[in-house]
Order: C-alpha cells, then structure tokens, then sequence
C-alpha cells in the first residue's frame, strides 16, 4: 500500500516520537516534545509524516532558515525500511523546501552511522568537508 504523506497533526505526535524512538534517531538530550512544537510554531519548519493503514511509518522534519533548508529527524519503522519508504520521506522534505524557494539542502549524520552516509550518499547528498560547530545557550 502506498503511503499517504502528509504535515504532523496534533495526534500524530506520540506516534511520532515513538516511531523515533524506535528507528534510534531520538537522543535523550533533545526533548522531542519540544523539537516537534518548535517545528510546527511558524511557516520555517514543519514535521512530514508518512500513514501506511493508519500508521506512521516514516518523518522528517525540514525546516529553513532564509539561505538553506534542513531535514532533522529523518526515521522510517524498521520494519518498513528497505522499500523506498526513506527515499520517498527525503524527497516530500526536499519539496516541502522547494516549494518556499530553498535551493539547498543539508542534513547531519552521525560519523559512524556509515549505513546512513550510504543511503544519503545514494541519494545525491555529499559531504560538504566543513565542520559542525555548536553552543547551547540559555533561553528563559
């Protein structure tokens, strides 16, 4: 059956983190609860979910920030994994920024997570040899 894609709703998000959860793309220093609030709260960001028979399978979140877009979160069931599914939740992302007019995409993999690098690599992504720098700061 061919997934129906489509932006979060409010009741999806349980479903969505556990689905996170399951693929091991959630870490606990990121509170999903948060991350899919501050996704939905304006036009820059949104969460995709794919329903297979009235399931989610798969999500990305994209988000753009004026210059670029980025895809975060990006999980397929494992169950589900291997039939196109990531290709096709990549590519709703990648049109999802398209649509506002964002020409270039990037996205982070962790440096061990080679299959990964793979089915990115597969899918035109390149390493951009730059270095990922971050600082949390204190918000109240």
């Amino acid at each position: 059956m061919t997934p129906i894609i489509r932006e979060i709703e409010d009741a999806d998000v349980p479903a969505v983190i556990a689905l996170w959860h399951e693929a091991g793309v959630a870490r606990p220093w990121n509170d999903p609860v948060t991350d899919i609030a501050f996704a939905r709260r304006g036009p820059h960001g949104t969460v995709l979910v794919a329903e297979r028979e009235g399931r989610i399978v798969a999500s990305a979140m994209a988000g753009e920030d004026g210059h670029r877009g980025w895809l975060y979160y990006v999980a397929v069931s494992p169950g589900q994994q291997g039939g196109g599914l990531g290709r096709r939740i990549v590519e709703a992302g990648e049109a999802w920024l398209a649509a506002r007019g964002v020409w270039k995409v990037q996205l982070l993999v962790r440096r061990d997570n080679a299959g990964v690098v793979g089915f990115y690599d597969h899918l035109g992504y390149r390493d951009t040899q730059t270095v990922c720098l971050q600082k949390v700061i204190a918000t109240t």
